[in-house]
């Protein structure tokens, strides 16, 4: 498989009318359950969004958010995690730009159901984690 190849198909979940799909959102939540906290305690540091995926990950975890919501969130998280990007998080000052606007593009569409409480939790999180 190409590089462009398994670029495009890592984020393929990212879509809006697969967000929903069960199966993508399977695979998704394994993704993030598995690698969001260790990959942000390893960046953390590095990404001026921290405090956006932090309240993108409250908002997706949280019952009173609509299931439509929490799929576009997952999705944009499990892009976060995934080894493979549109461009490399290795790359210094630009790795992590595809991210950003992927949290961005997802906090656009659904950020309205990121409430005053899930910011409130991400800056606690981020106080915690640079203490």
């Amino acid at each position: 498989m190409s590089a462009g190849k398994a670029n495009f198909d890592a984020g393929r979940e990212l879509a809006p009318s697969r967000a929903l799909v069960p199966a993508v959102q399977r695979v998704n939540e394994r993704r993030v359950r598995a690698g969001f906290w260790p990959k942000l305690q390893r960046v953390v540091s590095h990404i001026p969004f921290a405090g956006e995926l932090l309240a993108a990950w409250f908002a997706m975890r949280d019952p009173a958010t609509p299931t439509h919501a929490k799929a576009i969130l997952l999705a944009a998280l499990a892009y976060f995690v995934s080894p493979i990007d549109a461009i490399p998080d290795a790359l210094a000052g630009i790795g992590f730009t595809d991210d950003a606007a992927v949290i961005a593009a997802a906090l656009a569409v659904v950020g309205a159901h990121v409430k005053a409480v899930h910011r409130e939790a991400a800056k606690a999180a981020l106080a915690r984690m640079r203490d």
